[in-house]
């Protein structure tokens, strides 16, 4: 007999919602799963690339003295 599976759920969050949630992109068309993806990075001030995780610590460290130095600025 195979043990029970216990589902553990954010706050705010049950079964039905998850199955909402699955519901919604399942049923996006292509074109639709884009025009949300695009409109979730409108108004962003940024840049989304792939960076290599030897280079993950550097790039950190640039953004922080870049974030400090504007804030003295």
């Amino acid at each position: 007999m195979k043990p029970k599976v216990t589902n553990h759920f954010p706050p705010g969050w049950d079964e039905a919602r998850v199955r909402e949630v699955i519901d919604h992109y399942e049923g996006q068309s292509e074109d639709e799963a884009i025009a949300e993806d695009e409109a979730a990075f409108e108004g962003v001030a940024g840049t989304i690339m792939a960076t290599p995780p030897a280079l993950v610590p550097e790039v950190r460290q640039l953004i922080s003295t870049y974030e400090r130095e504007k804030k003295v600025s």
